[in-house]
């Protein structure tokens, strides 16, 4: 190659990189709205929980109904809240991610992803409304 010429190569890798940047944007697009539709469905879910037992107390007006009824809307307000923080979380994260691609670093997940985190904290909510229904 004679002095003045650009090798191609170099043309090509700044074209791949500036396309495995957008690839990447694109996949944290992806995730967060996968995100979303998660904490979509725990709201909805939550808040479809609380309507059914309503329900159920209307029709059969006993201690029982009453107290299922009850622990229903404690599992549902909380499934709505957890879901409305983890769409916080989500959003704080991917705003992150995106303004590091932008300034040319590189991204890394957490060491602790927020996954596992609600993975638990849904796992222990669980468990405490398992207790609540058949201890309360």
């Amino acid at each position: 190659m004679g002095e003045g010429e650009k090798d191609p190569r170099v043309t090509l890798a700044g074209e791949r990189t500036e396309m495995a940047i957008f690839r990447t944007s694109l996949s944290l697009d992806r995730t967060t709205l996968a995100w979303v539709r998660t904490t979509l469905t725990m709201s909805s879910f939550g808040l479809g929980m609380i309507a059914f037992f309503r329900t159920i107390r209307m029709e059969a007006h006993t201690p029982e109904s009453v107290r299922l009824h009850e622990a229903a809307i404690h599992f549902g307000v909380t499934l709505v809240v957890i879901g409305v923080v983890a769409t916080g979380l989500v959003a704080v994260s991917h705003i992150s991610a995106l303004r590091k691609l932008r300034a040319g670093e590189t991204p890394m997940t957490a060491r602790w992803p927020l996954s596992i985190s609600l993975a638990l904290l849904l796992a222990l909510l669980a468990l405490w409304a398992m207790w609540v229904t058949f201890h309360g």
